[in-house]
């Protein structure tokens, strides 16, 4: 009975496989190359914004220090002032007491009234150059302020999205299904055993009416990027059509399954889409029929737009 079944699921997969078109293959393709490139730009750009922040936070410390330290050159040099005035009081008492020595006390009294001048004019360049450089690392501070909060207010942007990801799919097996956030994003992994059959590009009911609960719970967000990601384990691909050759291609048209019954639930199209990694990122090693399973996943990774928090950075 079994064999008879697997005839009739290569007979049914021929038959839906020779259906597609030769174009939509390579457009399919296409687009898998440029998602990919995507990808990639975007964790270079995440990369380069942590990478910013990092440096604004030691441009911070270095200013901090610096009023720091013109603090206490003010400080000395109040002091100095203070000192000069009393020795300057002091002068004027004997000019004042010795009236015969007038000349050489009118010298000194002199002297001690240019020091102070200069004394004075460095007490005002530096309170100006102090009030300078507190007015800029208020600024900075402020912006550090904004890029923090406006991270922290991402990071619980994520975890309320899992919630509300994880709430909509209460009712399916935790063996077939996980939801975790990693790096930031929500990672949505569900087994091969709950959408496909084996070699199978058609998604089974169940796995339909997981995607549909799914694009429900997140159709009404417009600040998050999708990305459907298809993965196989690393047994060669044995039902070989004139579209469909090997796990690659197994895992982007299993992708684009998914993508479509998304996007017929709500999802808007532009935010989504589809990817195939074939047998290259497995979860654990392919040594066992349990771990090969675990392998056989599709992940729908829930990516929230940096746009606001990238052109901040661009400001500095």
């Amino acid at each position: 009975m079994k064999q008879l079944l697997s005839y009739f699921s290569i007979v049914i997969v021929l038959s839906l496989s020779s259906c597609v078109a030769k174009k939509d293959f390579d457009a399919l393709m296409a687009e898998k190359n440029g998602l990919a490139s995507d990808k990639a730009q975007l964790e270079r750009e995440l990369a380069v914004a942590n990478e910013k922040i990092n440096r604004l936070e030691v441009q911070l410390n270095d200013l901090t220090t610096e009023k720091n330290a013109l603090q206490n050159d003010f400080d000395i040099i109040d002091k100095e002032l203070k000192a000069l005035r009393s020795e300057h009081g002091r002068i004027k008492g004997l000019y004042e007491n010795l009236l015969t020595n007038s000349g050489q006390l009118n010298q000194d009294l002199a002297r001690q009234q240019k020091r102070l001048l200069a004394m004075e004019e460095d007490l005002n360049i530096q309170k100006k150059r102090n009030e300078e450089l507190a007015e800029d690392l208020s600024k900075r501070e402020a912006r550090v302020a904004e890029l923090e909060k406006l991270i922290s207010d991402k990071e619980a942007a994520v975890q309320a999205l899992k919630n509300k990801v994880t709430n909509a799919l209460l009712n399916f097996n935790e063996d077939d299904l996980k939801v975790e956030v990693r790096n930031g994003k929500v990672y949505v992994s569900l087994a091969e055993q709950l959408l496909f059959g084996t070699g199978s590009i058609a998604v089974d009911q169940k796995g339909v009416s997981a995607l549909q609960q799914l694009a429900n719970a997140i159709k009404t967000n417009p600040d998050i990027n999708i990305m459907v990601e298809g993965h196989t384990d690393n047994v060669p691909f044995s039902r070989k059509t004139q579209y469909m050759s090997d796990n690659w291609d197994l895992s982007v048209l299993r992708a684009t399954s998914i993508v479509r019954i998304l996007v017929e639930g709500g999802v808007s199209p532009t935010a989504i889409t589809a990817s195939g990694r074939g047998e290259s990122t497995p979860v654990v090693a392919n040594d066992s029929p349990e771990n090969k399973a675990k392998n056989r996943r599709t992940e729908i990774i829930l990516t929230p737009k940096l746009d606001e928090l990238f052109q901040i950075l661009d400001n500095y």
